[in-house]
């Protein structure tokens, strides 16, 4: 029998060594496979803020479960919106961007805790710093960067830019201050008179929320109960005023008076999905409107032309980077909870640095659209018409 199991193992000896590197390559990589697929934890709970509530009798729940694969999604959204909004400043500074332009680093939690909430059916409306719901509406990488760039691959065939970006349900970028808010307001009402059990977030920063338009959207959402979000992005500066020099009250999600409220960390994804479904499962019940505060941070500056410096510290921003970055939460939480490796991260790190250069290459090379095409889809489904140009003898043909 010792005779046996000594000819066995000299034959699996000589195996190995005749295959050399390759059985080692092929060994490792089963162990690593065993540990992707079998020993990561599926899905954990976590503890989160409680939310401020305003006309409510109770919040969101102060736990959240996360599970393995929504964690590495929010992951890879978020990273890819920050790394494509950190290639934009680059650009911008390189001239071969311009023009208004308004980035979300440091917001993602935001974007991706709302769309994580609601369906890909429901709609959505911002203002300006929209590059981040353009992705999570189902934009691409490259359509945005392209878009930025003014280029024919761009998603508004590049005629929007940096603040006109639209996909199927999602109704831009809107430069005026505020005045998506009763757009909002008016794709509810849409929603309700159609019969579809559909809603709509409405976005808006605290510098527009003391716009009068959005109290008298507040008014009629709330007499016809309308099925809409209305959710203040509150990054601390609407431009360079701090909220405590240009409100008397900033308790935001108090603002509707009447119309019930939360104020939730924007900073955790976990946070402002659990408010965000909470939120929409009260619209679709049909009480009518819900507000939402949500208290984040953007890194850079209002747009371009603000080094963001003047009215903060650096320090300030140092420290929230430190403490409360989205995107080193979430990663802390699945790496202190077995929930992916610090290498699977990685990987993912450097799969959307090239999505990110990918695309920033074709934004760089894609042909601007044509003078012809500068006044087509201006109605939507009209036979094609002619437009004055620049002067009376200029004409220019449009089509839907």
């Amino acid at each position: 029998m010792q005779k046996m199991l000594t000819v066995i193992s000299n034959v699996l000896r000589g195996s190995a060594s005749k295959n050399g590197a390759q059985a080692v390559s092929e060994g490792t990589r089963v162990v690593v496979s065993a540990r992707n697929y079998t020993d990561f934890t599926p899905q954990a709970t976590f503890d989160i803020k409680k939310c401020d509530v305003h006309r409510l009798e109770e919040g969101p729940p102060t736990q959240a479960v996360l599970t393995r694969e929504d964690g590495l999604k929010y992951y890879r959204i978020m990273q890819t919106m920050r790394r494509m909004e950190l290639k934009a400043d680059q650009l911008y500074k390189q001239k071969i961007i311009r023009g208004f332009c308004h980035l979300y680093d440091g917001q993602e939690a935001c974007a991706v805790g709302i769309e994580a909430g609601i369906n890909l059916t429901d709609h959505l409306i911002t203002a300006y710093r929209a590059h981040g719901y353009t992705l999570t509406r189902g934009g691409t990488v490259k359509e945005i960067m392209a878009e930025l760039t003014g280029r024919r691959g761009g998603i508004a065939k590049g005629k929007g830019g940096s603040m006109h970006m639209y996909t199927k349900n999602f109704y831009g970028g809107n430069g005026i201050v505020g005045a998506q808010v009763p757009l909002g307001a008016g794709v509810a009402l849409a929603c309700k008179y159609q019969g579809r059990n559909e809603l709509c977030v409405t976005l808006y920063g605290d510098g527009a929320a003391n716009q009068g338009q959005i109290f008298e959207t507040y008014n009629m959402a709330s007499l016809w109960k309308l099925p809409c979000i209305f959710i203040c992005e509150n990054n601390k500066y609407g431009m360079g005023t701090s909220v405590e020099r240009a409100a008397a009250s900033t308790d935001y999600y108090k603002r509707g008076d009447f119309i019930p409220g939360l104020r939730v960390d924007g900073m955790d994804v976990l946070c402002v999905r659990e408010a965000t479904k909470f939120a929409a499962d009260y619209c679709r019940s049909g009480k009518g409107p819900i507000l939402i505060e949500l208290q984040t941070y953007r890194y850079h500056g209002h747009s371009m032309s603000d080094p963001g410096i003047s009215y903060r510290t650096r320090e300030e921003i140092q420290e929230v980077r430190s403490k409360s970055d989205p995107i080193s939460m979430l990663k802390d939480r699945m790496l202190s909870n077995n929930m992916a490796s610090v290498e699977e991260l990685k990987e993912i790190d450097v799969e959307v640095r090239k999505e990110i250069e990918d695309a920033a290459q074709f934004a760089t090379t894609d042909p601007e659209p044509p003078l012809e095409e500068l006044c087509n889809h201006i109605f939507y489904n009209d036979p094609p018409m002619e437009v004055r140009g620049t002067n009376p003898w200029m004409k220019l043909k449009s089509t839907s």
